[in-house]
């Protein structure tokens, strides 16, 4: 607000409808990000094997990233809180726009290599997320989220369509063209739409930004969040009980050409169908069960679920099991994602929103850190059904835990 009390551009206070369009405009965002996210799935995995990639050297490939992007989540969530949304959001689309160059030009196994370090800056959705939680109110922040996921399953749905026809007709190197020119233009809608922040907070004399600039790489204020109230927990529990499904969704794409053999063109029409099945969840489901039951029944629900998932994946066979299991799977998925990110959100101020939601990154990146070694020795092993039982096993016991503490507490 200016001193006139109206409402400027550089802030996100004002009515319902000015916030609103700028939510609207970070689903937006979102989903054109997760569009060349997946068109560049699409790209990398063909690629590495044209390039002579085997198993194990595509999974220290994904190991790669997962380390980069564990190690710039929380600093780039803090990043967020400092610089505001703007600055965050530019940042992690002129990374991605140099990350599809990166990829447009490697003709060798190094150069893979090389084109994954802007990763480390590449972090929209939780910047997304950050927005969302910063303009909607508290009881109303996970189904604000939900539909972020919804954004999420549109462009899953794009990203992999297109990228299985633009590889197929004409080839890796156009399709990262796309994907940097795609980059580009998202790059503009947010130095055209976003806000310099979206927390409603007191302005900053020079010096105390200059003090708050220098906190940027404090570890400390990053790991002072675990101190609060629930948040420990929670994360320790979306840790263990998120590790069986990461390690499933990191293996997808040696699964889809060693497994289930599917083509190019035939891997984006089953990754459309996932964003179908997403977008279902998402925009029908999550939203109504986040008003109707409380956010630790959803917890439990979502890993009771996830468990039954894995004993499910240890016993299919083929593409079309595969099909049916899905459903509950991103049901699952997107649940406890939903209800994680929300609860732990809640548990610290306003503030910190973006740092918080820079570390639900991180355990995203630790999960995809360690899921392609421990995938790759399981698949390699013991077969497919060795992570399908893993997932069971693991969720069954934090099932229970959450249940018996619960109990205790009621």
């Amino acid at each position: 607000m200016n001193r006139k009390g109206e409402t400027t551009a550089e802030t996100p206070e004002g009515d319902g409808p000015g916030r609103m369009k700028i939510v609207h405009i970070v689903y937006l965002i979102a989903a054109l990000d997760v569009t060349w996210l997946f068109l560049q799935s699409s790209v990398t995995p063909y690629l590495a094997k044209k390039l002579g990639f085997d198993t194990l050297l595509f999974g220290y490939l994904q190991t790669m990233v997962g380390i980069i992007q564990l190690l710039g989540g929380p600093m780039f969530g803090r990043f967020a809180d400092l610089f505001g949304a703007r600055a965050a959001l530019s940042l992690a689309c002129a990374a991605s726009v140099v990350y599809f160059l990166l990829l447009a030009i490697a003709d060798n196994p190094a150069m893979l290599f090389i084109h994954k370090v802007p990763t480390v800056f590449m972090h929209v959705i939780p910047v997304s997320q950050m927005v969302v939680a910063d303009l909607s109110e508290p009881e109303k922040r996970a189904d604000a989220l939900s539909k972020l996921g919804l954004c999420f399953g549109i462009g899953m749905i794009a990203g992999s369509t297109l990228g299985g026809h633009l590889i197929t007709r004409y080839g890796e190197t156009f399709t990262a063209c796309v994907g940097a020119v795609g980059t580009a233009f998202t790059l503009l809608l947010v130095l055209k739409f976003i806000p310099k922040t979206t927390k409603a907070q007191a302005p900053r004399t020079n010096t105390e930004s200059e003090k708050k600039t220098t906190s940027v790489f404090n570890v400390g204020e990053i790991t002072r969040l675990m101190k609060f109230p629930g948040v420990t927990p929670t994360l320790v529990v979306k840790i263990i009980a998120g590790l069986p499904s990461g390690i499933f969704q990191v293996m997808f794409s040696i699964l889809a050409l060693d497994f289930f053999k599917l083509q190019p063109e035939q891997n984006g029409y089953l990754m459309a169908y996932f964003g179908i099945v997403q977008m279902l969840v998402q925009g029908g489901v999550i939203g109504r069960f986040t008003v109707r039951y409380s956010e630790s029944s959803l917890l439990l629900l979502s890993i009771g679920v996830s468990s039954l998932v894995g004993l499910a994946q240890a016993y299919m066979l083929n593409v079309f099991h595969l099909s049916l299991i899905i459903i509950p799977m991103i049901f699952s998925l997107c649940l406890f994602g939903v209800i994680t990110d929300s609860m732990l959100t809640k548990s610290v101020p306003s503030s910190d929103t973006g740092t918080m939601l820079g570390l639900c990154a991180s355990v995203q990146s630790l999960l995809r850190t360690v899921g392609p070694t421990v995938g790759g020795f399981l698949y390699v092993n013991y077969g497919i059904s060795s992570i399908g039982l893993m997932q069971f096993f693991v969720n069954i016991a934090v099932f229970v835990y959450l249940l018996q503490r619960r109990l205790k507490q009621e």
